[in-house]
């Protein structure tokens, strides 16, 4: 659920809750006052049957009163009985004066034909001066007194007074129900507030939490959504983001590792020919070379292992440039069974020099095409070559080269029998300067930049590379490069 419907639907349940419960408070004082819901106006009857008029009304009532035992006659006068009329109007109430069945005097406030009819009869006791009376839907209150004129005949003094119930009702109330509509509405608010707090407040205390741990370089920790709501949302958010700077902070610290790694196997690979170097020249200068034969063998050491520092530092460079994605390549279409058959043909005689048996299996028919960088992919198989050359070991070293191909991969494997690779070492031999031998001697050779540069070439020709060994039987290295669609958008067999 939204928040926008959250916040819709919280005012509109508070203003709902509220008239429902002023419809029910009201319901409810119906129902004690008159234990009835058909006895409405029942309430109004007995207060007004105590309290008919208001003061002023009352006091005109007892000198009209006073009159009707002193001076009954005088109650014919309708000039007397206007003046009280008026009086009475400014009451909102009004006169009624009758002799027998005949009114004498009928105030024109009511207006109301059936008024005489509605009016008790005479009880010249009386017991019962005050009450109400109903005509229709109208509402009266009134005081009475009934007496005798001179001549014997019976009279009677009405001072009237119209009443509406409900006006009356809310006026008493509105004070009790205006007390009542508050408590409700502050008590819907605190509801309403705690409920919006769980709701959204502390996901954003949360969610502020987590951002002073980020800015503090607190990453170590998981924000779990409370919601799936916009705030939840908000915060899977934060929570993919968290994840993010802390996969970028391992990669930055790992990277840092790396580097002084790097900076490290840099100056041991360059040192050791350097202090070789170094010794052979001393060596010149004390006269250690003092025949023919030994200043060759000194000068042949020295170019060899300049020529080690420079291939070492143009495999730096180049493993740099790729990493960098600074090495542009060229890619053009190439049959990889010419290219495979001429690079075999340049490797055999140096094989065949070091007794290393080449075994080449292709098991593709016809032309098999992939788009490459012809270069790169050359330094790829010497790379490969070249390492699977460092591990063998045996009396009977063997190499094996084999080409297949499927409907959209190309696959070049290169098997060697050599010693093979640990399972905890082989994940790593794509990386630079890993070794499989942690020993950093010269024994085995090379850089340890050979097949991370593989790696990187196949990776900038959109392909795969991965190995595959066991300890004692030998190692595979398998590439794999997109078979290209001609033009036909057809495969090439």
């Amino acid at each position: 659920m939204s928040i926008r419907i959250k916040m819709l639907l919280s005012f509109t349940g508070m203003l709902v809750i509220s008239l429902l419960f002023i419809l029910l408070t009201a319901s409810l004082y119906t129902i004690a006052a008159t234990g009835d819901l058909q006895s409405f106006r029942d309430i109004y009857k007995v207060h007004y049957q105590i309290n008919p008029l208001t003061e002023q009304g009352e006091t005109i009532f007892q000198e009209m009163k006073f009159t009707a035992k002193s001076d009954p006659d005088e109650l014919q006068d309708k000039v007397l009985l206007r003046e009280y009329d008026m009086k009475l109007r400014t009451e909102k109430s009004g006169l009624y004066v009758r002799r027998e069945d005949s009114p004498i005097f009928e105030s024109r406030t009511f207006h109301q034909p059936g008024l005489g009819q509605a009016l008790p009869a005479y009880d010249l006791n009386n017991n019962q001066i005050r009450s109400t009376f109903n005509i229709g839907e109208r509402f009266y209150a009134y005081a009475k007194f009934d007496f005798q004129y001179s001549d014997g005949e019976r009279g009677s003094i009405f001072v009237i007074r119209e009443r509406s119930p409900f006006a009356e009702l809310t006026r008493k109330l509105l004070p009790v129900m205006s007390l009542l509509l508050i408590g409700v509405l502050i008590i819907a608010n605190l509801l309403l507030f705690r409920w919006i707090t769980r709701s959204f407040i502390q996901p954003l205390h949360q969610l502020r939490s987590s951002a002073e741990q980020i800015k503090n370089g607190n990453l170590s920790f998981k924000l779990e959504p409370s919601s799936n709501d916009e705030v939840g949302q908000l915060s899977e958010a934060f929570e993919s983001m968290r994840n993010q700077l802390q996969r970028s902070n391992e990669l930055r610290q790992q990277d840092e590792m790396n580097r002084r790694e790097l900076v490290s196997n840099i100056s041991h690979d360059l040192r050791t020919p350097i202090t070789n170097i170094k010794g052979y020249i001393e060596g010149i200068r004390d006269g250690v070379a003092n025949t023919p034969e030994k200043m060759d063998t000194y000068v042949n050491i020295i170019h060899s292992k300049a020529v080690s520092m420079d291939k070492l530092v143009d495999e730096l460079f180049l493993y740099s440039k790729l990493d960098l994605n600074q090495e542009p390549f060229v890619f053009s279409p190439v049959d990889l069974v010419d290219f495979m058959e001429d690079s075999i043909e340049e490797l055999r005689y140096d094989l065949e020099d070091k007794g290393v048996g080449l075994e080449w299996h292709n098991r593709t028919s016809g032309s098999v095409l992939s788009a490459v960088d012809l270069d790169k992919l050359k330094r790829t198989v010497v790379n490969i070559v070249d390492n699977a050359l460092k591990y063998m070991n045996d009396d009977d070293k063997r190499l094996r080269i084999t080409l297949e191909t499927n409907q959209e991969w190309n696959t070049i494997t290169f098997q060697d029998n050599g010693k093979g690779i640990s399972e905890e070492d082989l994940p790593h031999i794509f990386e630079r300067f890993y070794r499989a031998e942690h020993s950093r001697n010269s024994s085995t050779g090379g850089s340890g930049l050979g097949l991370a540069i593989a790696h990187q070439i196949v990776a900038g020709h959109g392909g795969l590379i991965w190995a595959e060994s066991k300890l004692g039987e030998g190692t595979s290295i398998h590439i794999q490069l997109k078979r290209l669609i001609d033009e036909r958008g057809k495969k090439h067999d």
